[in-house]
């Protein structure tokens, strides 16, 4: 029913606009959801704070369009449709806890879910949310409450891989668990069994056969279990990191063009290229670099890390990379040393210097050291390359931030 009223919102504004030259907002129809629910009198049974939470859906989906960030707006099937969201915890529905296990009433429908487990920090609940994920419904309550989480006294610098997951500037390394890696084999065989069934088309108006259902679910449920451990790890790695630390530094990654697809002529891993490997083995190769990537989740690893240092109290710098090149940086001497992804253990090439370090474990100490404001420089480095510390401004900017919220909550 939500479907068909996001379908309808839609195809309204694209009518009014077509015929009339109309533009249709959001508070226009919001105004006309009475005469909606006189006309299909089963919408009267649903919440009307949630009807309103669906048109709102669609305005935001036009918002994005118009600025650019999306597409124009298209109808949804019941297969695309997640769920739908329960704005206002005053009507619509209850939870019934105080943190620990409890249930969850859902007015409209007239059903208790019976809720597991114990949250961190619990609060008052604002909003919940109704999701459909892989042949599961799940329930995402956000409560407004204060996030307690210390951080330790001392400072670290991260360097992100995929041979290894995280260097620290300390010298410890965390290896990469490779979660879909070790169940690829399963997907792959399970993918396999899922091709010899009869796959739904739905341009010819063919169904699925039940057997290929089955296969379906068989390959959601390891694809989701590799994702679910993945998630599970990142949170807690980066739950022990800020538990000893209050600054942690990191290199600045753009992980949407690392992770694009390889173009013509593209170099592949390495740095090599030869114009005698074809075009499909460089996809192939570049297919499973973005693989190995995307499976570390250094993007949500990221994520998880700033939010966590921000309960915190703590600071989470990025070094611009491109700038400071951490990989290529000596961090005894700062002079640059140019290497292929294939060299993984660092040489300077300062005569004077000759440090010798891991690749990684060097990065992160680069990282650590901008973070500070200790530039390193000396006569042999040059010039143009070199580049000037900033982030004690960043930092001292959010300390001043801080410090002004205390005075005026304090007077």
């Amino acid at each position: 029913m939500h479907k068909d009223l996001y379908n309808s919102a839609v195809s309204n504004r694209k009518t009014q606009y077509q015929k009339f030259n109309k533009r249709v907002d959001y508070f226009e129809q919001q105004a006309s959801l009475p005469a909606f629910k006189e006309c299909l009198e089963e919408y009267k049974k649903l919440n009307a704070g949630s009807l309103q939470a669906t048109l709102k859906r669609v305005d935001f989906a036009f918002v994005r369009f118009f600025k650019g960030l999306g597409k124009y707006p298209k109808f949804k099937s019941i297969r695309r449709y997640s769920g739908w969201t329960y704005p206002d915890a005053r009507q619509g529905f209850k939870v019934h806890s105080i943190g620990d296990n409890g249930y969850l009433e859902l007015r409209d429908l007239g059903i208790e879910v019976q809720m597991r487990g114990k949250a961190r920090t619990w609060g008052t609940p604002t909003t919940c949310t109704i999701v459909y994920r892989n042949g599961k419904w799940y329930a995402s309550i956000t409560v407004n409450c204060e996030s307690i989480r210390e951080a330790g006294a001392g400072e670290i610098g991260l360097d992100l891989g995929t041979l290894t997951a995280i260097a620290c500037s300390d010298g410890t390394k965390i290896e990469n668990p490779r979660f879909l890696a070790k169940t690829q084999a399963k997907i792959r065989k399970a993918s396999k069994d899922k091709r010899r069934k009869r796959a739904p088309n739905f341009r010819k108006k063919v169904k699925a056969s039940k057997r290929w259902k089955k296969a379906q679910r068989k390959v959601s449920k390891l694809q989701r279990t590799a994702a679910n451990q993945r998630q599970d790890w990142v949170h807690q790695r980066a739950a022990e990191i800020v538990s000893s630390h209050s600054i942690v530094a990191t290199e600045k990654l753009n992980l949407k063009n690392m992770t694009r697809q390889a173009k013509k002529g593209e170099r592949v891993a390495g740095g090599r290229f030869s114009p005698a490997i074809s075009r499909s083995k460089r996809k192939a190769q570049k297919t499973g670099l973005n693989r190995s990537m995307l499976d570390v989740g250094m993007g949500m690893f990221r994520q998880a890390l700033e939010y966590k240092l921000s309960e915190a109290g703590g600071f989470f710098v990025e070094i611009p990379t491109q700038t400071v090149k951490p990989s290529q940086r000596c961090a005894k001497c700062w002079q640059l040393t140019p290497k292929t992804l294939s060299d993984r253990i660092h040489v300077c090439s300062n005569p004077d210097c000759q440090h010798v370090e891991d690749r990684d474990i060097n990065s992160a100490q680069v990282c650590l050291i901008w973070a500070r404001g200790l530039e390193r420089a000396s006569s042999n480095v040059d010039e143009s390359s070199s580049t000037s510390c900033g982030s004690m401004k960043q930092l001292a900017q959010v300390k001043r931030q801080k410090l002004a919220i205390q005075r005026s909550n304090g007077e």
